[in-house]
């Protein structure tokens, strides 16, 4: 028996509530974000006004089985607008679905989206030890530019942050 196959789709509002319990995992459980309380549906519906279906700004799911296993976004990298042709990356890939591919898929589909847009830099912040975000960043070209050492404390312990960046074609 093979394998559910994966659909990666822009997200819609509906998705939402599935965005934010993946979310909601990695912030209670793991330094791969620095919140440390789960998000709320309304905090969550908010970040999701921040994406659209043109521009530089766009947000992708991974659904398998008609259930959202990932997601995957570029989203504003700093608020002045000196940064609007520079985007930061995210990707969240549900707990249990994780080492399948899934975050490569959502990171394919979404620079194929982002393509023709004026980007001229995107950029990832990854919370050390996360071999496998490292490794996903690198096969999509990104460089590591340099380490935020033990700048957020969570879990009991301090982490640093790799920040690698992409040229882009825009």
């Amino acid at each position: 028996m093979s394998a559910p196959e994966l659909l990666v789709r822009p997200a819609v509002v509906d998705d939402v509530p599935a965005m934010m319990a993946i979310y909601n995992q990695y912030a209670v459980t793991s330094h791969a974000t620095f919140d440390v309380e789960p998000v709320s549906l309304e905090n969550r519906l908010a970040w999701f006004t921040g994406f659209g279906e043109r521009g530089p700004f766009r947000l992708v799911v991974a659904e398998r089985d008609g259930q959202v296993v990932g997601y995957a976004g570029s989203g504003k990298f700093r608020e002045k607008p000196a940064y609007k042709t520079s985007v930061e990356m995210t990707v969240y890939v549900h707990h249990e679905a994780r080492g399948g591919g899934i975050g490569g898929r959502m990171y394919e589909r979404l620079f194929e989206l982002l393509a023709d847009e004026p980007i001229h830099r995107a950029y990832a912040g990854i919370t050390l030890p996360n071999d496998a975000s490292v490794g996903l960043h690198r096969r999509f070209g990104f460089k590591d530019v340099g380490v935020y050492d033990e700048v957020g404390y969570k879990l009991g312990q301090y982490w640093s942050v790799l920040w690698l960046e992409k040229v882009m074609q825009g």
